[in-house]
């Protein structure tokens, strides 16, 4: 799945959390669907997108816990980095982490937390999309990550990942 654009942004909402400790939310992790829900969304991504260029992740522990173990499934884990940024963040910050992207990154995913990402995704994209733990929605970009506005991307494909593929 290659999207008829200049570049492609992956955005993935973390896996499903934990809830029964008192730890602060940056600090839960995932919870046993959680750690199961992360290996297939990145293999999913590493049959359809195997080269990724960069991941940006959020600093809580449930992204850095749903990228680990979905960048497992990959031959090669794509680069990883995390960005302060991303966590609680709102729709001007995570454009604000994607337009600071150099542009010799073709394929970047980002993964963080709601109601960010889907906002994200209907300020880029001009559509819906809901976005429930390890969703994933693929953008198509058309020009440098510097560049990008709103109704700018296309969305080329969103949902959870199941046995049944993308839906």
């Amino acid at each position: 799945m290659t999207p008829p654009s200049e570049r492609t942004l992956i955005v993935l909402r973390h896996a499903k959390s934990d809830w029964s400790g008192g730890q602060a939310d940056i600090d839960r992790t995932l919870n046993a669907r959680g750690q199961s829900q992360a290996p297939d969304a990145g293999g999913w991504l590493a049959e359809h997108f195997p080269t990724i260029d960069l991941a940006v992740v959020s600093p809580a522990a449930r992204a850095r816990a749903t990228w680990a173990l979905a960048s497992a499934e990959f031959s090669v884990s794509p680069e990883a980095r995390v960005d302060d940024r991303a966590y609680a963040a709102s729709v001007n910050d995570l454009l604000e982490i994607v337009r600071e992207l150099p542009d010799q990154l073709r394929t970047v995913i980002l993964v963080a937390h709601n109601p960010g990402l889907e906002g994200l995704v209907s300020a880029l994209t001009g559509e819906s999309v809901t976005l429930s733990t390890s969703s994933l929605a693929v953008l198509g970009l058309p020009g440098p990550w510097s560049e990008l506005a709103s109704s700018t991307a296309v969305l080329v494909a969103s949902g959870r990942v199941s046995r049944d593929g993308l839906g």
